[in-house]
């Protein structure tokens, strides 16, 4: 397994992250615990979570993926073996928190409850799940400016975070769903008020989805703060198991209503290319997707998840396949003829 720096910190991540958010909906804790062990085993030393997870997120399901996580840390121990990431969630949720804000009061109490729920002393990297703004994420298209839509400032949120850090019960800071601008404002804010610098930031990134490459890709070389690429298989689109139809437990036959961004016209025709790829040259599509975003120069780590022990470990086979130039030139033709169908 091969391990990055974590930006300007002295931790080192896999190249692979263990994805969490199917704890407490598809998977039960003990699955949980099996996948958790099954990533240990295979070298991934970096787990990351949310405290609204599982998803889809549900008032009855909130919370039960970090309890998990949490019960498996009592169980496993050796703290120090493993980097747990987890979010405080943006506004817009009202049974977290009595209605999620990024204010100072709710950061607060989120990394209060998440450090419960984990059985842990401290979290290695706090992350901030969206922006408490409105803004292009989620697969939101256009920017329309709104002083209404500026919420709680991102300088309140730094303050409260970096506070945290202070006492110890955070590590380090990262953002996930952000725009350039976000990430720049993040940075500048910790230059000016000599607070801690984020050093990360948690975006979709795919062979459906590659917008991180315009603006943020730069950012993250200059500024040494590095891609934690989430959806990495466009939902399991890039798996070739949609290909027909959605099997009626897979994530897209149950909760297909929520994640229409993977599901439209578009995707399915870049996938059906993709896939004519593999099969050209005899890997699966899953290692193909998934051994691209392994190629990036801007990325930190890749969050694979699954929902059965064989699907994670085809993902973490993933880091021993190697794209030829060949590949990699067929991939680009794709891109070009069917650019980012799910931003």
């Amino acid at each position: 397994m091969e391990f990055r720096q974590l930006g300007k910190t002295n931790l080192k991540v896999s190249l692979l992250c263990l994805g969490t958010m199917s704890f407490g909906e598809q998977n039960t804790e003990k699955e949980a615990h099996e996948q958790l062990d099954c990533a240990i085993d295979a070298g991934i030393n970096f787990i990351d979570t949310a405290e609204m997870y599982a998803i889809p997120p549900k008032e009855t399901t909130c919370g039960l993926t970090e309890k998990y996580i949490g019960t498996w840390i009592k169980k496993y121990q050796q703290r120090d073996k493993y980097i747990i990431a987890t979010k405080v969630a943006g506004p817009g949720m009202d049974y977290v928190r009595g209605g999620s804000r990024l204010s100072k009061k709710h950061v607060e109490e989120a990394i209060d409850h998440s450090l419960k729920k984990l059985q842990t002393d401290y979290i290695d990297l706090y992350q901030v799940h969206w922006p408490e703004r409105k803004s292009n994420y989620f697969g939101r298209l256009g920017y329309e400016y709104s002083a209404e839509d500026d919420g709680i400032s991102i300088g309140e949120t730094m303050d409260a975070l970096s506070d945290a850090i202070e006492a110890g019960k955070i590590r380090y800071i990262g953002v996930s769903n952000e725009t350039p601008w976000g990430v720049m404002e993040y940075l500048k804010l910790a230059s000016k008020k000599n607070q801690p610098r984020i050093v990360s930031v948690q975006n979709p990134y795919s062979l459906l989805n590659r917008i991180y490459e315009v603006g943020l890709a730069e950012i993250s070389h200059r500024e040494n703060v590095g891609l934690l690429a989430y959806s990495p298989l466009g939902f399991g689109m890039l798996t070739g198991k949609y290909e027909k139809s959605a099997p009626p437990d897979s994530r897209l036959g149950l909760y297909g209503d929520w994640f229409t961004r993977y599901s439209n016209d578009m995707c399915k025709k870049a996938t059906s290319e993709y896939i004519k790829i593999a099969k050209k040259f005899d890997i699966s599509p899953t290692h193909l997707a998934l051994a691209f975003v392994n190629t990036r120069p801007f990325l930190t780590s890749n969050i694979i998840g699954a929902t059965t022990l064989e699907q994670l470990r085809e993902n973490i086979e993933s880091v021993n396949i190697k794209l030829t130039d060949e590949m990699m030139e067929e991939v680009e033709k794709i891109h070009e003829l069917i650019p980012n169908p799910a931003p």
